[in-house]
């Protein structure tokens, strides 16, 4: 049996999305909505919650603006798990590469991504189909938590010490691959994702938090533990220069160190200099402004 996980931002989710998934799964199931309709819970609070009500050897977590395409989709999930005793996590997008450098799974090259999903951007809808070149399946090393099916006899459980309602995918992702299972993404499932996920002040604190608690273990990959330098730095560029807004303390200072280390002659060293300046700046007249 598949338990349906999903935690509800409203008190009554939406009919469409419960029809949907009885119309569409094709085999025994049973639906576990989480009311968070009051924001009392982190998602990961939730999701163990669900994890304790459900019955079923295969928990699937869903998103709640979804619309499942692909009839008799609990039938091919269950086949998937059946026919590979290893795989521990399944999604429908997900990343062959995870840099060390604080970032979203997806902000890699389309080489290393492997997704099927039909996404909502800004009233239009795209397509986005990567990889899958030679199967249908596809090992990753991290998913993206639209959609995720996790083996119950494998007993993971979502970090209760993460706050907020970011990085859940990340981090059974790689608490997955840490117990030595393996991560894939399938093309036999499509679904559409009706919303964008929100970057602010929340995901970035959050992002930083959950590779400084991996951080012995990034980057991975599959098939190649070389460290791909050049995204190393286009993400710990990126993260620092959108951090700096918040806050740099000991985080700021750290990734910055490791992105000299791993090239001290880059333009990108000065930019991030004056930006440092110019929130020193900013802060000290604040600062003036309240005294």
């Amino acid at each position: 049996m598949i338990s349906i996980i999903i935690c509800s931002r409203v008190k009554i989710i939406n009919p469409n999305l419960l029809d949907n998934l009885k119309e569409t799964i094709g085999c025994n199931h049973e639906l576990i909505i989480i009311d968070n309709s009051e924001n009392k819970l982190s998602i990961f609070e939730a999701y163990n919650i669900g994890i304790k009500r459900s019955k079923g050897n295969l928990l699937c977590f869903l998103h709640d603006d979804i619309l499942i395409h692909t009839k008799g989709w609990g039938d091919i999930v269950n086949q998937i798990f059946i026919e590979n005793d290893n795989i521990g996590l399944l999604g429908v997008a997900g990343t062959k590469y995870k840099s060390k450098m604080p970032s979203g799974w997806w902000n890699c090259p389309n080489k290393y991504k492997n997704i099927n999903i039909i996404q909502h951007l800004n009233n239009k809808k795209e397509k986005w189909y990567y990889g899958f070149e030679d199967s249908n399946l596809s090992t990753v090393v991290a998913i993206d938590g639209v959609f995720m099916v996790l083996r119950r006899k494998n007993e993971l459980n979502f970090n209760k010490k993460i706050k907020g309602y970011h990085n859940y995918d990340l981090n059974i992702s790689l608490e997955n691959y840490i117990k030595g299972y393996k991560t894939v993404v399938t093309n036999q499932i499509l679904l559409e994702h009706f919303s964008n996920g929100t970057i602010n002040e929340s995901w970035y604190n959050s992002t930083y938090l959950i590779h400084e608690m991996y951080n012995k273990i990034l980057p991975i990959s599959v098939g190649n533990s070389l460290v791909e330098s050049d995204l190393e730095l286009k993400n710990g560029f990126h993260f620092l220069k959108y951090y700096i807004q918040f806050k740099f303390k000991t985080g700021f200072f750290k990734l910055w160190l490791y992105l000299f280390l791993i090239k001290p002659l880059t333009i990108n060293h000065i930019k991030i200099f004056k930006l440092l300046i110019k929130r020193i700046v900013t802060l000290d007249f604040l600062k003036s402004q309240h005294e």
